[in-house]
């Protein structure tokens, strides 16, 4: 009976029917997304993608998503210029990633019912790099790069490009200290072990 609660998971198979630029194996989208420009949208191997999560890449937007990624639930990515999420990295729950910015000083309109040149919008791609992390309730602001092993903890604002192998905290966030580079060790063992 309490199935009737869980609306499930799309697989591969149904993925690659829908029409995504390109889904690898053993992918798994919660049924519950709201996904707009799926066919500018791959997704590698080994990804999982919970519910209530909005993916949105319509126009000239793209997101490439690689292998061995989770996107927690209630995250949200605005991929208008595009968002690339490398091999092992990963979005904890309600991470919001944006490529696009209105300008909130005054000088301009804001909101994608005013015309183009009436605003000033601010865009850039964004990447979050291989073994990088997100801490749940997080934001990622356009041009970001969260570089190789960038962990960010949760409820913190990205506004600029991280250090690699380093944890970011705070609003807006600030790094404050190393991180361990154990994850480039263990991952080869699923390499050893003909897993990717």
């Amino acid at each position: 009976m309490m199935e009737r609660f869980n609306p499930g998971y799309y697989n591969e198979q149904q993925l690659s029917e829908a029409g995504f630029q390109s889904v690898g194996k053993n992918v798994l989208v919660a049924k519950n997304c709201t996904i707009v420009g799926l066919e500018n949208m791959s997704i590698g191997d080994n990804v999982r993608i919970d519910g209530f999560t909005t993916l949105i890449a319509a126009g000239e937007g793209y997101l490439h998503i690689g292998s061995y990624v989770h996107i927690g639930g209630y995250s949200a990515i605005f991929a208008g210029a595009g968002v690339t999420m490398d091999d092992f990295s990963g979005l904890s729950q309600g991470v919001k990633i944006y490529s696009k910015s209105d300008d909130y000083s005054g000088a301009f309109m804001t909101n994608p019912t005013v015309p183009a040149h009436l605003t000033n919008v601010q865009s850039g791609a964004v990447v979050i790099g291989r073994h990088a992390i997100v801490g749940s309730q997080s934001i990622i602001m356009p041009s970001v790069s969260l570089n190789e092993g960038t962990a960010v903890g949760a409820n913190s604002l990205v506004m600029k490009s991280t250090e690699e192998w380093s944890i970011y905290f705070g609003s807006p966030a600030k790094k404050i200290k190393n991180r361990k580079r154990n994850p480039l060790l263990l991952e080869q063992q699923i390499y050893q072990a003909g897993l990717a």
